[in-house]
């Protein structure tokens, strides 16, 4: 992202987060496959996982945590500049999550994108979003990342099946001054290793037909040996990167909010990072892996239990298929954004649509 100090800054003015009621156990899955709760919790430390009912989707869930974002940051839908959704399952592959978002909100004068980065799909929109407002091309930004991974997740796979769950957070951006609010962005791609984590059909290249719906191949599929060092080695590196570009050391952090894949992962990662563990987020226990949507989860839950003060330096560090890789450090502190601008007549008013019986989510009631 831009550096210079004439650009302006971006803070986080309010979070949210959305889960669906239907929660798979251990127990459940020792009824599906092979498997036992305590060869699951040893090897990843998940006990449960959320998983949407069927017709429930994506944006079903995104809407939700939106509003619930909204909401906390005192703004309306109509008040969206820009809407941003990281997500590999979206409703559908034509129109864009984000354009469906949209009108779901009633955020008529927002445009609006998919960003398909993986588990790193948070973690890389949150510097699109602070960019444009750096540039000065957005004043409100909204960043989704929301999956429904039950819907590519192979129940007859017990290496994967026990990992994912479905789920839903988001942020609302604000300009503030520079020097506060996101302070660095880094981010890291290695397309080589693809194959480590991917969906091999269903695109393009392997479009569906019968044949790749009799192999399984548009479920997800995962090399999790390579994936795990990949993962600490990629993680502890860029976590260090933005800290440096932020002229911050590791010991100023407050917390530390990792991608929710593996608690293994995510205590090799601390041990390496030296944090103690009042510093690390965890809630992968309840939650599994929601690819996207861990990180901005994980964040809400710690601004709406009140573990988040104004001026807490907080690093969020991701690693997902692709392969990708990135970090965001930020100040939290929303009471430095600067006031809301006044719209024109034209733009009208209004308020966001009411919050869809979607599930009771990570951070309060529905």
């Amino acid at each position: 992202m831009p550096r210079e100090t004439r650009f302006r800054g971006a803070t986080v003015v309010g979070t949210g987060s959305c889960v669906p009621d239907r929660v798979l156990t251990n127990a459940d899955f020792e009824r599906m496959v092979d498997t036992s709760d305590e060869w699951i919790v040893s090897r990843t430390g998940i006990r449960q996982r959320h998983v949407v009912e069927p017709g429930q989707a994506s944006c079903d869930l995104a809407l939700v945590a939106a509003q619930r974002a909204l909401e906390m940051a005192g703004l309306t839908a109509l008040d969206l500049d820009q809407i941003i959704v990281a997500t590999l399952t979206p409703d559908h592959l034509l129109p864009s999550a984000a354009c469906t978002l949209q009108d779901l909100l009633g955020a008529k004068n927002a445009w609006a994108f998919d960003l398909n980065a993986a588990c790193s799909g948070f973690v890389y929109g949150v510097p699109v979003g602070t960019s444009l407002i750096a540039t000065g091309q957005a004043d409100t930004v909204l960043v989704v990342g929301v999956e429904t991974l039950s819907s590519v997740t192979d129940y007859q796979d017990r290496a994967t099946c026990v990992l994912f769950g479905d789920g839903a957070g988001a942020v609302v951006l604000r300009p503030c001054d520079a020097g506060q609010g996101v302070l660095a962005t880094r981010l890291g791609c290695d397309g080589s290793q693809r194959a480590m984590l991917e969906i091999p059909a269903g695109g393009s290249r392997l479009p569906a037909s019968h044949a790749t719906v009799d192999a399984r191949d548009h479920y997800v599929k995962m090399k999790g040996n390579e994936l795990f060092k990949f993962a600490v080695r990629s993680m502890e590196s860029v976590a260090r990167q933005a800290l440096a570009d932020a002229g911050a050391e590791l010991a100023d952090l407050k917390f530390l909010i990792p991608h929710q894949a593996n608690l293994r992962i995510i205590n090799a990662i601390a041990d390496r990072l030296e944090v103690k563990p009042e510093q690390l987020v965890v809630n992968i226990d309840r939650y599994g892996n929601t690819s996207s949507a861990s990180i901005p989860i994980s964040l809400d839950e710690l601004v709406r239990g009140g573990r988040a003060k104004p001026g807490d330096l907080i690093e969020m560090v991701a690693f997902g298929g692709g392969v990708t890789w990135g970090a965001v450090l930020m100040k939290w502190d929303p009471t430095r954004a600067h006031p809301l601008p006044a719209r024109g007549a034209a733009a009208g008013a209004g308020q966001p649509a009411p919050a869809a019986p979607v599930g009771t989510g990570a951070g309060g009631a529905a």
